[in-house]
């Protein structure tokens, strides 16, 4: 077995480091045999919305300069890269890092941050990602995006992206042009996502925390971790995963800073009485409750999530373009950890949850 995981291990770790993974190439397990990767958070930017946000003269817009696109969102500013538009370079990351299948989902912003024309932006990133999939099966299953600001249009659209788009899980943004998902008036898209069998994906929105980051360009690294954190805390705290116990919920970049604080809610809930008073359960048993993806640069951070909720709960994913697949890969190959927790992380535990 030693020398079999370590053989897994440095075909893992030749993947990340040297990207010399040819298609359909992946690491490989004890027994012998390939073992697929699942990327569970991967991005692109639909073209039709950004050229829509280009002629837009109030965020979110699309601006120009020194021949380059940027997207605004108040003081967040985010530059365009031809490659975040591009599948033919999405699947040349894929195949440099052995990644067998994708779950592609648009870059933010999502619908609900263009009012009135909601649900025709829904309809167009939905129909975009759905084109992709469908250019590509073997390689991608997508994820929807809602016009949340119109309940009863985003029901109707998740309707359709199920049932005509087959599309395998649902992008829910962190916030949702400042209101928050755990809101009373959104209950009824996550009883439709437990009907359905759908798996809810949290994302990280242009962040509440902005003004308080902003000066030192940390929007997108604490100001992501805190959407993380406040969201999947406010989902916990309003017992929407006791009303909706089968519901499948994931948090990406292992759950912002939730983890690691998670004995202090617990603290708080029981010994000092504070916060909601109807909860069944401790906060850290509904953390268990829910899949984390590892985008992660650091080890001990995959490390301390695996000893939290063990191997079934996490999945493997990038951020791409955001990230380097193979930066992720080779954090996690550094654990060693058992092969029988590597399959589930890279590939067995997103097989499940998305059914693919």
């Amino acid at each position: 077995m030693g020398q079999t995981r370590r053989r897994f291990l440095t075909t893992a770790a030749g993947a990340a480091t040297a990207m010399s993974f040819p298609r359909q190439t992946f690491p490989v397990n004890e027994n012998g045999s390939a073992t697929p990767v699942i990327d569970c958070q991967s991005h692109l930017y639909v073209p039709e919305v950004l050229d829509l946000m280009e002629k837009r003269t109030e965020d979110p817009v699309v601006y120009r300069r020194g021949g380059d696109r940027y997207v605004r969102m108040g003081d967040w500013h985010r530059r365009v890269f031809p490659k975040h538009c591009d599948v033919e370079a999405k699947l040349a990351d894929m195949d440099r890092a052995g990644i067998a299948k994708t779950a592609l989902s648009i870059n933010d912003p999502g619908p609900e941050w263009f009012g009135t024309e909601g649900s025709r932006v829904a309809r167009i990133c939905n129909d975009f990602i759905a084109e992709v999939v469908e250019n590509h099966p073997d390689r991608f299953f997508g994820l929807c995006v809602l016009p949340l600001q119109d309940l009863e249009a985003s029901l109707k659209e998740l309707d359709r992206c199920v049932k005509q788009l087959k599309m395998k899980g649902i992008l829910l943004y962190t916030n949702l042009a400042g209101r928050f998902p755990d809101e009373p008036e959104f209950r009824p898209l996550f009883a439709r996502a437990v009907d359905l069998g759908l798996p809810v994906v949290l994302h990280p929105a242009k962040p509440v925390t902005t003004d308080v980051v902003k000066g030192y360009e940390m929007t997108s690294s604490l100001g992501n971790m805190f959407e993380d954190t406040i969201a999947l805390t406010r989902i916990i705290m309003s017992g929407i995963l006791d009303e909706y116990r089968s519901l499948k919920l994931v948090c990406p970049h292992l759950g912002g800073t939730l983890p690691y604080i998670i004995g202090r809610l617990d603290h708080q809930v029981t010994v000092l009485k504070r916060g909601p008073r109807g909860l069944k359960r401790l906060p850290s048993e509904y953390l268990r409750q829910v899949y984390l993806d590892i985008v992660s640069p650091l080890p001990a951070a995959i490390r301390f999530a695996y000893e939290l909720i063990g191997p079934d709960r996490l999945l493997f994913a990038s951020d791409h373009p955001w990230v380097d697949p193979g930066l992720i890969l080779s954090t996690l190959t550094t654990l060693e950890l058992p092969s029988e927790a590597m399959s589930k992380i890279l590939f067995r535990n997103a097989c499940r949850l998305f059914g693919v």
